[in-house]
Formats: C-alpha cells, structure tokens, sequence
C-alpha cells in the first residue's frame, strides 16, 4: 500500500466496511466507512473527468460536514493538493489565499455564497475556474456546479492514486507576523508520521467515538479525524459548537474522547447542572490552541473528567506536547513532554539549551515538521535550521522531568477562542484610517474567549474616537481579529532598534477585555 493519506480510508473501509464512520450531529447522517468511501472515490473520479490533475490546488470552504471528508480524501487519493480556508476570513483576506495558492478549483458551502460571489465578481484576482456549491436545497448560484450531482456523476471504483510519499496533500494557511498569511506546507508522509506519533503517545482505541467539535480547517481538527479513519474510530460531527449540545451528544453518541480548545471548555462548565448528562464513557479531553487555566483543570478534574493540555502547532501537522492521564494534574500547568516520534529542545538566543526552569525558544523536529512555506523562502529559512528544528516562536521552560511550560509568545501571537491573531494584520488595517499615525496591537485575558485583540493608538487628534476606531476594522478583518476596544497614547515604546515594546505595553493596558 502506497503512502496516500486518501488510501487510508479505503483500507479501513475494507477493514470495517460496515463500522459507523460519521454522524452528523445536525442532520442526523450516518455514514459507514464503505460508505464514506463510495461518495469519496465518486467525487474523485469526477474531480479527475473536470482536468483535476496531481499537485493542482483544489480549495475547500466548508463547514464541518460529510462533504468536507469526501473532498479532503478524494483530492488526496487523486493527488491533488488541498487548500482548507477559513471560512471566518472577510473577502479579502480569502482572495489572497486562493491566488497565492494557485487553486483553480473551489468547493464552497451555501452559507458562504455571498462572499464567493463577491470573489467570482473580482474575475483574475484569483485563479479559480471552477465553483462548486455544497447546497442542502439543491439550488446553487449561477456561477456554480450543484456539488451532489457533480459527485454523483462518478462512479465507484477506486480512482488511480495520484501521488504518495513526498508529494503535496495540503497548504494550510496561518496568519502571518508581517500581516500576510503563510502557507504552510505538509505532504502525504509528514500526515502519516503525524498520525503514527499521535498513536504512540495518547490513548485513543479501537472502537472509540471522538467528538469534532473544533473546524475542520484547522490542524486540531483535520489530523484527529484523518487520525479516526486510520484508526477505526467514529467522528461525531458538529457543524458549529454549542456548549449544551456538546454536553448532549457525550450521552447520546456514548462520546470517550475529544479535543477541545480552553474557550470552549469554559463555555462548557458554564452550562447548569452537568451531572444531568452521563458522561461516565467519556475517558478524556485534550485540550490545545492556547494554554489551560489550571483552574479549569481542576473544574473538570472534580466532575471525574481527565483533561490532558496539548501543544501543537500547524507547522508540526499538530503534534508538539501532550500530557497524559497519570501526570495532568501532578504536573498540573505543563502541556506534558514532546511526542513519541518527535524530538524537542528548550533553548536560548544563542540555540543553547537551557537549564531546567530557565526560559527559552522550543524547537522541535520530526518527520512530521512541515516541508516549507508556500513561495515564502526566506521565511521557511528562518523557521527551520540547517539540522531540521523548527523555531516555533513560543517561549517556554522545562524542568528536570522533560515536563514542558509553555510561557508566552515570542512573536506577540494573541489565542482568541482558539484562532491565531496577529496583531500585525490588525495594525495594518487600522494604519489606513485617516487619523491614525502609528498603532500597537496587544491581546488582553478575556474570560470569554481566553485572550482579545486591544487597540494602542497615536492620533492626529483629539476628535477621533475609540468607537471610529472599531468602526474602521468593521468588515476589512474576520470578526475574531476585531479589536475589543481602543486607547489612544502620546507615544508608542520602542527599543533602541525602533522594535515596539509590547511587554511595556501589555503592562500599562492589562486588561481584561471589554468583550
């Protein structure tokens, strides 16, 4: 058997054809991996009668669903490369994803028609030639192919595998320091050696029911439910996530496992009187994106639900760190000890490394670490050494047992319910507001969304106002990136290098955030 991501699913397909391999929360779909498998090679073959080809671009914007997996490894058995987008991004930002990717094909869901209008009106700002519409009503806009009937025109049979090993399965975008989203760059081996360090290193079993609650076009999600069809374990979809409706599903689908960001544990543990859902099979949580409060550790721990910190990061195809059950709550803070097949490194300035307890960068390296950034050179230099670490840009300490302390962020990232933000991308747009000379943007704690873009801002005058300020971003940034609230300075702190100090700032305006 080749190493095709798109392949495990037909392996496992013939190994447990009649085994439950999806379930739509929402709409109560239920799918078998034979089945799954079925629509997959059905949209493959046609994605390969529409001219698709090995390494052509194929961008998915799609909310979690049946369809997002049907794409994802129809593209993979066929060799394309696929190009997740964060639906949550304005049009803008989505245009310079699909044309710096390249992509020519698109398959977008119904709820995302207008932006995609607006993008199809843009005409060769992007490459896109073909538009593909996921519509349940079976209606789709004028510029657009009906998604079903364009799967349905292919048929079964297993189409010929388009690539393997070293060849592109996907780009996926992340936002980037200078305010350009980078491309980072995994292939069908780094996947695999993903979902073999994952199975290594946690306790995830034969027969497990893992609820998806996160978007599958972040990392957190695709790799645990590429890691589910691998596996043998059934993916409980939600579309979107409701705090209530995931304590629901745990009883109802008989939930053991998950993974969940630290925003929506706590949207979880503000949900009245838990002990009204049997949770008893479920046997733990992982929880990533950004760190735990041990408070909310200690929350789940007295319900009896083990919840394990995770570090990952999408350059590493996700796993970094992750703590285990015997340790969550001796080491309670630590984000655990690196990965089975993944090596990692405190160190300092110098690439030294650091004396247990003392701060400094992580590094790590595996055969998971991403193969580059997409047309970013430079970039990809300086994110990986000549030995193969990866800098990840994130301070951490470690102590006498391996037990890694994710500090802070080197690169001023701000976590906001689980998305990346950084703050460049905001201080871009609010630069082309006519009254602002110079910004600084920094994350404030939120007890809502764990951290929230705030606003330091030096104005030509007095009359301009932290409301014009809002105002401004409004519309030219995802609703997740938007400034919480706005202050205004005489003078923003630099070094002697002319580098902002976000520290003295963070200092100065510690929040919390008017969420």
């Amino acid at each position: 058997m080749k190493n095709n991501v798109g392949l495990l699913l037909t392996k496992r397909a013939l190994i447990n054809p009649e085994r439950e391999a999806y379930v739509d929360s929402s709409s109560g779909l239920r799918l078998t991996f034979e089945e799954l498998n079925i629509r997959c090679n059905r949209l493959a073959n046609s994605l390969i009668q529409l001219g698709v080809k090995p390494g052509d671009r194929v961008s998915l914007a799609l909310m979690n669903s049946a369809e997002f997996l049907e794409a994802y490894f129809a593209i993979a058995k066929i060799g394309g490369v696929v190009v997740p987008l964060n639906w949550r991004l304005v049009p803008d930002e989505l245009e310079f994803i699909l044309k710096d990717s390249g992509s020519e094909t698109l398959i977008f869901g119904e709820e995302f028609v207008d932006v995609f209008h607006d993008l199809y009106d843009r005409g060769d700002k992007t490459d896109v030639k073909t538009w593909i519409q996921v519509s349940a009503k079976n209606t789709e806009a004028e510029f657009a192919k009906n998604y079903e009937n364009f799967r349905d025109s292919g048929n079964d049979i297993e189409p010929a595998t388009g690539a393997e090993e070293d060849d592109l399965l996907y780009i996926m975008y992340t936002s980037g320091t200078t305010g350009l989203p980078k491309g980072v760059v995994h292939s069908h081996n780094t996947s695999i050696w993903a979902l073999i360090t994952f199975i290594a290193s946690t306790d995830l079993r034969d027969g497990d029911r893992y609820l998806v609650a996160l978007p599958l076009f972040h990392v957190g999600s695709l790799v645990p439910v590429t890691l589910n069809i691998y596996w043998g374990v059934t993916s409980v979809m939600m579309r979107e996530f409701n705090p209530v409706r995931a304590w629901e599903l745990i009883p109802e689908e008989k939930i053991t496992c998950s993974l969940l960001v630290p925003a929506m544990l706590n949207f979880m543990s503000q949900v009245p009187d838990i002990t009204q859902y049997d949770y008893s099979k479920l046997r733990w949580i992982q929880s990533g994106a950004a760190p735990l409060p041990e408070n909310l550790i200690q929350t789940y721990a007295d319900w009896n639900i083990k919840v394990h910190q995770i570090y990952g990061l999408t350059e590493v195809c996700g796993p970094a760190c992750v703590i285990n059950a015997e340790n969550a709550l001796k080491k309670i803070g630590s984000t655990g000890r690196v990965f089975f097949h993944t090596e990692g490194r405190v160190v300092d300035e110098d690439g030294r490394d650091c004396p247990p307890g003392e701060q400094g960068e992580i590094w790590l390296k595996g055969k998971h670490i991403m193969l580059e950034y997409w047309n970013r050179p430079d970039a990809t230099a300086e994110a990986i050494t000549s030995e193969g670490w990866l800098r990840t840009g994130d301070v951490a300490t470690i102590d006498e047992d391996g037990f890694v302390y994710i500090q802070d962020r080197i690169k001023d990232m701000i976590i906001s319910g689980g998305e990346n933000v950084y703050p460049a991308e905001i201080e871009n747009v609010i630069l082309t507001h006519p009254e602002v000379i110079e910004v600084a943007v920094i994350g404030q704690p939120s007890d809502k969304w764990g951290e929230s873009p705030f606003a330091i801002v030096v104005r030509k005058n007095e009359t301009t106002t932290e409301e014009s300020i809002l105002d401004h971003c409004d519309g030219k940034l995802a609703r997740f990136k938007l400034p919480k609230g706005a202050d205004f300075i005489d003078v923003i702190p630099r070094n002697a290098n002319g580098k902002v100090l976000k520290r003295e700032l963070r200092k100065k305006y510690p929040g919390p955030a008017k969420d």
